[in-house]
């Protein structure tokens, strides 16, 4: 078995989850909203709009007065927050020196009488490149302010962590349970060159073949896989194989395998162990910009919380989606 990318956590501020921008103290050279983009920010030599040089990412203008400038997020799903990236990419000599993050569950936008927790303390920051800090805080936030000293551009600011589960997931409700807006999360993939692991989950349809998982051309006798965890245990139904946009690079077949896993696992060793899974479905054949649908399936189950796609031999797919119940 390759080598596996490592575990990634949910992006909680990403805005396909529904998480935007509620309130900053200003953008004048490049708008707010921009730093919660998933694409990697890009510099357009020789773009100016009427404010002056088009930055991606949100930057303010410079500050003449005492204090400093923030923005306010409203995550689309409250979670606990892990790994925090402050990422300055092209913003060199006009990025902030220092950089905080603070904190809140509130049943109401925030105001002036509202108590932030503090998840990270002001940290110095560089000219264009990223900035990754652990934060130890347990508490569950719905709502999140970063802070810039005392001015400046930010391209993109990512906070890592996991979904909170809501007790309603354990009804009799169909859902898709390899969604990241129901809790799923990536575990571990052997590769991930051309398109990110974590799209294949995200909500909706994938927008171009950037928008989901791709790798590299095996020119041998290997095949790539991913394993997705679920938000909860729950029972497949039906599995949806979406290879939308892969024309040329969708993979030439599939197979699905799925554990039920209750020990508390690193996931090193869930990867080792997933090539022993059951399969629910054999090596079956895809077609390109299609989706493909599977409703019968290899054995009977009663719950499962680990999913493991192989695909044959590379390749290209946009989403998968494994529609069923939660169950306890």
């Amino acid at each position: 078995m390759k080598k596996f990318i490592s575990a990634k956590m949910i992006n909680l501020a990403d805005p396909r989850i529904g998480t935007k921008v509620i309130f900053k103290t200003d953008d004048f050279f490049a708008a707010a909203h921009r730093i919660l983009n998933i694409e990697t920010p890009v510099f357009k030599d020789g773009l100016f709009d009427k404010h002056g040089k088009w930055m991606d990412g949100w930057e303010t203008r410079r500050r003449r007065s005492k204090g400093f400038d923030y923005l306010i997020l409203k995550l689309g799903k409250p979670g606990k927050i892990f790994d925090i990236d402050i990422d300055t990419t092209h913003f060199n000599g006009n990025q902030p020196t220092h950089a905080s993050l603070e904190g809140c569950f509130s049943k109401t936008k925030p105001n002036k009488k509202t108590k932030w927790i503090s998840l990270l303390s002001k940290k110095k920051l560089g000219p264009s490149r990223n900035h990754n800090f652990k934060s130890n805080n347990k508490s569950i936030f719905n709502y999140i302010r970063l802070n810039i000293f005392p001015d400046g551009g930010v391209a993109r600011l990512r906070l890592y962590g996991k979904i909170e589960m809501e007790k309603n997931f354990l009804n009799n409700k169909t859902v898709n349970l390899t969604s990241v807006l129901n809790g799923a999360s990536i575990i571990g993939c052997n590769n991930e060159h051309f398109g990110r692991a974590d799209n294949i989950i995200a909500p909706g349809k994938g927008k171009n073949m950037g928008d989901g998982w791709e790798t590299r051309r095996s020119r041998g006798k290997n095949f790539d896989w991913l394993i997705i965890k679920f938000g909860k245990p729950g029972l497949i139904k039906k599995l949806e194989i979406d290879t939308h946009h892969f024309k040329g690079n969708y993979p030439d077949s599939c197979s699905i395998q799925t554990a039920s896993i209750s020990k508390d696992l690193s996931n090193k060793s869930i990867v080792n162990n997933s090539k022993n899974w059951k399969f629910i479905l054999n090596k079956s054949k895809l077609s390109a910009h299609k989706k493909h649908i599977f409703k019968k399936f290899l054995i009977k189950r009663s719950k499962e919380n680990y999913l493991r796609i192989n695909i044959y031999p590379d390749g290209g797919i946009s989403r998968i989606r494994a529609f069923g119940n939660f169950v306890r």
